[in-house]
């Protein structure tokens, strides 16, 4: 015979588990989080690398400098819940470039253990359009004033 639980108890798990705002607080700080460790990397060794690869690809060297935006404010932005989807769409941006400027001959490549040899990278990029169009919810420093928030 089920259990019977009071109502309640009942609406309080509901609210709990139908909390679209605690998501959005969750994979926001998630995205930006492991991000940001990215970009705290490249201060500690440099990313003289990325200005080759610009260079490379025919785009102006000094570009570079803009990786600590996409990989230091931005995810820094999106984790406080301040100017979250620009700062998600700036996140977004440098990862289609990082795909197209590394990355493009994995593309349709699975990696040695089976799975998709792109999956860190998908990650950030869908990660990051996702907080894009959820937008940072109610729980964020900007407190609902700015009209990106």
């Amino acid at each position: 015979m089920a259990k019977k639980y009071p109502k309640r108890r009942l609406l309080m798990l509901d609210r709990f588990v139908n909390n679209s705002d605690l998501g959005k607080l969750i994979l926001r700080v998630l995205v930006g989080t492991l991000m940001l460790f990215h970009g705290i990397s490249k201060l500690q060794h440099g990313y003289g690398n990325v200005e080759q690869m610009l260079r490379g690809a025919g785009f102006p060297g000094y570009l570079s400098h803009l990786i600590l935006v996409g990989e230091i404010l931005a995810p820094f932005f999106m984790i406080l819940g301040l100017y979250t989807r620009q700062a998600a769409l700036i996140q977004a941006f440098v990862m289609m470039m990082a795909i197209f400027l590394v990355h493009t001959k994995e593309l349709f490549s699975v990696s040695p253990h089976g799975g998709y040899a792109l999956e860190l990278q998908a990650f950030y990029l869908f990660g990051a359009l996702a907080v894009f169009f959820f937008g940072a919810g109610r729980f964020n420093m900007a407190r609902g004033k700015g009209p990106w928030d």
